[in-house]
């Protein structure tokens, strides 16, 4: 029996193998990566590489054993994770996984955006497949305002079309410390937890953070959904992801995503990390 960790490459999936090293022995984890070169790092610190892609079922054979508690690190090409899912799916069903925990989204089955619906045929193939399971239900990374700071700066504005939209979001290490939590514990199988931040906040919020942080000033204008649309699809974006965020932000304007159950704080046994903190981390890192 193992503890293995999909996506392992992936920047959650990092967080997470670091967290378990923290508490079970190298020898005890497993990582899947597509390929022997990337196993490589992991099976140097002791965990054992297994290769397999979402893509190529016929690969996904050898990446769970009996007994394993595994997370299911959900993939990240959007309009594609329906087949790719259920292949992990039936993968994980026919080693007989003693737990599935799958990396969802805020609000399961009652979210009320495109961006939910490949999360929750998977979580319903998850359910009919009879394995025993824990849906981590992940609200949005503070890294995905976060991130963009750089750009942000460049333009002196964060636009979008949420309005006075909240959004609880975290950072990704405390999802991945949410993870470890269950991986490592007891008592979590065929239970359902509603991740999010503690504080939910508007992108004016951000924007006004941001600016007295780093006394650069950054503002938030908000634009219609179909301004926002022209917007994203002149920076080259496919029209189906133009749609898909632009959605997004709709649902934050309706207030979807900023919901605060307090699942996220209970299961790392501390607040989660305030978006002034996270802020403050970003702008630490651009710094050097």
């Amino acid at each position: 029996m193992s503890i293995v960790v999909t996506g392992a490459t992936g920047q959650l999936g990092r967080l997470v193998l670091a967290g378990l090293l923290e508490k079970v022995p190298a020898s005890g984890i497993a990582a899947v990566v597509r390929s022997e070169e990337k196993g490589a790092e992991f099976a140097a610190r002791g965990i054992e590489p297994r290769i397999a892609d979402y893509d190529r079922p016929e690969t996904l054979k050898g990446a769970f054993h009996e007994g394993d508690r595994v997370l299911f690190v959900s993939g990240s090409d959007i309009g594609r994770r329906g087949p790719q899912h259920r292949a992990v799916v039936a993968a994980a069903q026919a080693a007989g996984v003693a737990q599935l925990a799958y990396t969802g989204v805020l609000g399961g089955p009652r979210a009320d955006f495109t961006l939910a619906d490949e999360h929750k045929i998977t979580e319903q193939a998850i359910l009919d497949s009879g394995v025993p399971y824990t849906f981590l239900r992940n609200g949005w990374y503070a890294e995905m305002y976060v991130g963009r700071i750089p750009q942000l700066f460049e333009q002196g504005a964060l636009v979008g079309s949420s309005g006075e939209g909240r959004l609880a979001a975290a950072p990704r290490a405390d999802y991945a410390a949410a993870a470890v939590a269950v991986l490592t514990g007891e008592g979590h199988e065929n239970k359902v937890y509603e991740l999010s931040g503690d504080d939910a906040w508007t992108m004016a919020e951000f924007t006004a953070e941001l600016t007295r942080q780093s006394g650069r000033p950054v503002t938030f204008q908000n634009v219609t959904p179909e301004r926002h649309k022209d917007i994203l699809l002149g920076t080259g974006l496919p029209e189906f992801l133009a749609d898909v965020f632009v959605d997004v932000d709709a649902a934050i304007a309706r207030g979807s995503l900023a919901h605060t159950p307090g699942d996220l704080s209970r299961l790392i046994g501390r607040p989660t990390t305030p978006l002034a903190d996270s802020i403050a981390a970003g702008l630490k890192e651009l710094e050097g």
